[in-house]
């Protein structure tokens, strides 16, 4: 019955009727379907039917654009690839072979940083310059250049966008993660480079609060909210700036080995965090 039931409704059913209450009834009534006998199976069968004959060359132009999109977005990965190896390669040159001295070296870290996607290459600043600060080490103490060099990485990284907690952690963990792969290579000088990282971290975070802080001094409060995406909900994550940095550095340090996670916990409890300071304005 139920085969019987499609065959006459698509034979009957005519796409010449200019709506589709007019398409229905005409083709009920030709194929001789009363609704009001019809089982619970039949009635299903008649309005997948109808729906498919309605709907047949939508469907078929959804089809067509999704493989489109898949195309398309194909495309754009591999153009977005393109573009970023483009981007690593121009600057892999003018490291290599354009600049020679460090402080050369450290501003153009922040145009790279600015000019490539954040997550694709800040693992990697952050890898270079722990190493190189080792490699030019001559008196046995990278701490405070190392301190600089990653309180502008985190500063870079962080201002350009939004400081809500779920985007600093990513960026704080991400700096320290790195840093303790290079320390965990080089035990000897574990706690050097532990210890500058967590320094310039927590430098750079307050220097992009102290940022957020100016940009808002002379600000209206309903411009703050238009202008600001979040505002009260960062605005109340500044005042867990503090616990958040060390719930970084604490769940890192869970997720490292045992002589790591010793040095990082001791640094954490060690540290003076100064972070409260920047909630004056709140």
């Amino acid at each position: 019955m139920a085969q019987n039931i499609e065959s006459r409704l698509e034979t009957v059913y005519n796409k010449k009727f200019q709506t589709i209450d007019t398409r229905i009834l005409e083709a009920l009534q030709e194929g001789k379907l009363d609704f009001n006998a019809l089982s619970l199976e039949e009635i299903r069968q008649v309005t997948a039917t109808i729906i498919d004959l309605e709907t047949k060359t939508l469907q078929d132009d959804v089809q067509t654009l999704l493989a489109q999109k898949e195309a398309i977005e194909r495309e754009l990965e591999k153009k977005s690839d393109a573009l970023q190896n483009t981007k690593y390669t121009i600057f892999n040159v003018l490291e290599e072979k354009v600049i020679d001295s460090p402080s050369s070296l450290a501003k153009l870290h922040q145009v790279k940083l600015q000019s490539i996607d954040l997550y694709d290459i800040l693992s990697e600043m952050v890898e270079s310059a722990l190493i190189t600060a080792l490699e030019k080490d001559t008196d046995g103490d990278i701490t405070e250049a190392t301190t600089e060099v990653i309180k502008e990485i985190s500063f870079e990284s962080i201002k350009e966008g939004s400081l809500n907690t779920i985007r600093v952690r990513k960026i704080l963990s991400t700096i320290l993660t790195t840093a303790i792969d290079i320390a965990e290579a080089t035990p000897n000088r574990a706690e050097q480079i532990l210890s500058s990282t967590l320094k310039g971290m927590r430098s750079g975070l307050i220097k992009s609060i102290d940022r957020f802080k100016k940009r808002l001094e002379f600000m209206p409060i309903e411009a703050k909210h238009i202008l600001i995406e979040d505002y009260d909900t960062i605005i109340e994550d500044l005042n867990q700036t503090d616990t958040l940095f060390s719930q970084v550095v604490t769940t890192q340090a869970h997720e490292s080995s045992a002589e790591i996670k010793n040095t990082l916990l001791k640094l954490n409890k060690d540290m003076a965090y100064d972070l409260r300071r920047v909630n004056s304005y709140l």
